[in-house]
């Protein structure tokens, strides 16, 4: 029991047995979010820190909650208000906190490849939350918890991510997991927000929405990532929305009962109309549930491989 490496820095560090031994735990800890006593003994006595240099809601506070269900000791830094301001290095913070008998360190950094960076120099088990745009791998695993709890596995399902799909580690990360459990990713957006190499991931690159859509299984919308731009990639918000957005339209061209899901926050108008955000095939609200429950199950299992050592 447990993950094989010390950390979780990626989906490509993952074995497709890994990932299933994640969303099989990922089952038990949400029985315990649905239980009156939402508290467990998994992580008593640990200690665990969210170390974010980028902003964030949804991440933050369930990797904060996951901890806390289980019993962990929690603290959370962010760099505006840490040494960082004061012109600390990263991984002079990371061996500060590592220092302080923590157990483990969940970061988000702007920068690609900061979290492979500190791993190797602690004694700390390292979470990525995301790091700039290469990988968002516990987005992904709640993405295919969500998927795996209405389908019971992925051979041959079909499944569509339109948007900003150049600044997404969600897509990265979806990409590589998805393929490694046998369905098929097609992607759509902009031709300014499209990588270079992209299919090389395993995805097919649509000509369209509507190509995208056609026949999957479930839709995904990804948000404009505008902060990540230094300039505008597209002429207007209308424009976008009528080429590239989910309307209902385009979200009836997939298979019946195809699920309708986003990584949030949501730019209503933009990704999705309101009216597409919440409707019956809409899961994103349970996304956000679905993302306690395998941040639990990550932290549990990167544990019991700390425990076995």
């Amino acid at each position: 029991m447990g993950l094989k490496n010390k950390d979780l820095l990626g989906l490509k560090q993952l074995s497709a047995d890994e990932i299933m031994e994640i969303l099989e735990t990922a089952k038990a800890m949400k029985m315990v979010l649905q239980s009156n006593v939402k508290k467990t003994s998994h992580l008593q006595g640990k200690s665990v820190i969210t170390l974010f240099y980028e902003n964030s809601t949804r991440t933050r506070l369930s990797f904060e909650l996951a901890s806390k269900y289980m019993g962990s000791a929690s603290a959370n830094i962010s760099a505006s208000g840490s040494s960082v301001a004061k012109g600390e290095s990263l991984l002079d913070t990371a061996r500060t906190i590592d220092m302080m008998a923590t157990d483990i360190i969940i970061m988000r950094h702007s920068q690609s490849g900061a979290p492979h960076f500190i791993a190797p120099h602690l004694n700390a088990s390292v979470v990525n939350a995301g790091d700039g745009m290469n990988e968002h791998p516990t987005q992904a695993l709640l993405d295919m918890f969500t998927m795996y709890e209405r389908w019971g596995d992925f051979a041959g399902k079909n499944v569509a991510i339109c948007g900003d799909i150049y600044h997404s580690r969600v897509v990265r990360s979806n990409a590589i997991g998805l393929n490694k459990l046998g369905a098929n990713v097609s992607v759509y957006g902009p031709k300014t927000m499209m990588p270079i190499g992209i299919d090389k991931m395993g995805c097919r690159v649509a000509d369209s929405v509507e190509d995208a859509v056609k026949g999957a299984d479930a839709v995904m919308g990804l948000r404009v990532q505008l902060e990540r731009q230094h300039k505008s990639l597209f002429p207007s918000v209308a424009e976008y929305s009528h080429f590239y957005g989910i309307s209902e339209e385009m979200l009836s061209k997939a298979k019946d009962g195809a699920l309708l899901m986003h990584p949030g926050p949501c730019n209503h108008g933009v990704e999705l109309p309101t009216c597409v955000y919440d409707c019956d095939q809409s899961v994103i609200n349970e996304q956000v549930t679905n993302g306690v429950a395998v941040r639990m199950a990550v932290l549990y299992l990167l544990n019991a491989r700390r425990n076995n050592l």
